[in-house]
């Protein structure tokens, strides 16, 4: 769900240039291209910071390999004394270490805001590329075409991408909806881009597809921390009636596809208009918001190999946490309730669990993300009786080692809520061995999604497709 587990979210919405203040070097001792890894919370993370030098003045860029952003300027670099800094302002942070005698290695951390996470960085002669078979290269056997649409009630233009199928129109089409977090067109993380794979193949079947920038993020419009689902679902309508007026597009046959949180958004949409002719729900939520993140930690910390004991004490604090955000209405009375809450939590730990958690700082910042809109809204949110009223066929799909939306569970409660609101054309799918993001995983955590090479199960795209077509023939 919420994909605030990965610190460096922010350099992607972070490339303002800001001009380097160069500082003379002892030697070239630092040129050439440093790579590291970070350790968040299991998930690994690359940093590539590449190092120039002219006339004695050192220039330094940093890029983030797995979340595709490169050429992050670094603003200051100190190197004196074997101590070794730069300085990265449009994120917040820095890096700090020690070169070795053999000029090939330096030992630190790196520091944003309140985390500080060790990293070691290597000397190398090989760019860091990632692998990813499934991405799509020009040039495409189809149309694709930048395009902007109006979300008027809001006031903001969203921006995205149109495939197009060459041949004889009006097409089947769908909306592409992202899950939660900051996501980009392509619902792009830690180096996949799982909707750039979803449109392509679909569009080279013959569906159109778009897909478009969250509001605030890329080049859409808007204020992506001050919006809920509800916010998002009016973005979700607006695209809908852009692709009523495009002459290649079927206006009886526009669907809905929704990964994660844009699958709790569809039936929203769905239940709104008797335009949608269809939804497809990739991991999407069956149960409230609440229940959801409570199970998810729990079946997340297992799998990074946490032991019963501590996995019960993050639960029975999960659960006083959420149960005082439901309850509260007044948010500076909340703050008050949180922090004082976390303090005690974190003041209760033995010295080996503080050190794991890291420092009070940092885990006290964590109750802020709790107050905002979105948290709260989709912490309450129950989507079984939007289910209920969802009469357009609907094909939910989840991956039977999903950790974050749990299939068993979601599937469930899905199926429950379709039936009972009489709902009997739609198909539930669990697909084992697929992990949230669709990917052929060993344990689903996300700490894999990075490792595995696999943008999009092959499978799961056939079923997608196949079920499309036939519903829409």
């Amino acid at each position: 769900m919420r994909k605030k587990l990965f610190l460096f979210a922010i350099l992607v919405f972070a490339l303002s240039v800001i001009f380097p203040t160069k500082t003379f070097s002892q030697n070239n001792a630092l040129k050439g291209r440093w790579l590291g890894t970070l350790n968040i919370s299991g998930i690994e993370l690359h940093l590539v910071f590449n190092v120039t030098e002219k006339a004695g003045k050192y220039n330094v860029t940093m890029d983030s390999p797995d979340q595709g952003v490169k050429g992050i300027q670094v603003n200051k670099v100190t190197y004196a004394n074997n101590k070794v800094r730069f300085d990265v302002a449009s994120v917040n942070g820095f890096f700090e270490g020690e070169i070795n005698k053999g000029r090939n290695k330096i030992t630190g951390k790196w520091k944003q805001g309140a985390n500080k996470l060790p990293i070691v960085l290597e000397k190398t002669d090989k760019e860091y590329k990632l692998d990813r078979p499934q991405e799509p290269k020009k040039p495409f056997p189809y149309i694709s075409e930048d395009v902007t649409f109006k979300n008027n009630k809001d006031g903001i233009t969203l921006a995205g991408t149109l495939t197009l199928p060459k041949g004889k129109s009006p097409f089947t089409a769908v909306v592409l909806i992202t899950g939660s977090g900051p996501q980009n067109r392509d619902e792009e993380i830690l180096g996949h881009k799982p909707f750039l794979v979803i449109s392509d193949y679909l569009t080279r079947n013959g569906i159109a597809v778009l897909r478009y920038d969250d509001r605030g993020i890329g080049k859409s419009e808007g204020e992506f921390p001050k919006a809920t689902s509800l916010d998002f679902a009016e973005d979700v309508f607006s695209a809908v009636q852009y692709l009523e007026t495009r002459k290649e597009i079927n206006p009886e046959k526009i669907g809905l596809i929704g990964h994660s949180e844009g699958g709790l958004i569809a039936p929203m949409v769905a239940v709104r208009t008797n335009d949608v002719a269809f939804i497809v729900l990739l991991a999407g939520p069956g149960l409230p918001g609440s229940e959801l993140i409570t199970l998810q930690a729990e079946l997340i910390s297992r799998a990074n190999g946490e032991n019963e004991k501590n996995i019960k004490l993050g639960k029975d604090f999960n659960t006083k946490v959420f149960n005082e955000i439901n309850t509260q209405t007044d948010n500076a009375e909340l703050k008050i309730t949180l922090d004082k809450m976390f303090s005690n939590f974190y003041d209760g730990l033995s010295k080996d669990e503080k050190e794991k958690t890291g420092s009070k700082k940092s885990f006290m910042l964590k109750s802020k993300t709790l107050l905002s809109p979105w948290f709260r809204y989709f912490l309450k949110y129950d989507p079984r009786p939007t289910l209920e009223k969802v009469k357009c066929p609907v094909l939910a799909l989840n991956g039977g080692k999903d950790l974050q939306v749990p299939a068993k569970e979601d599937l469930m409660e899905i199926e429950k809520a379709l039936k009972k609101g009489g709902n009997k054309n739609y198909k539930i799918v669990m697909l084992p061995g697929l992990n949230h993001l669709f990917q052929t995983a060993k344990t689903g955590s996300p700490s894999e999604y990075s490792k595995i090479t696999e943008t999009f199960s092959p499978k799961a795209l056939k079923i997608i497709k196949n079920w499309i077509l036939k519903v829409t023939q």
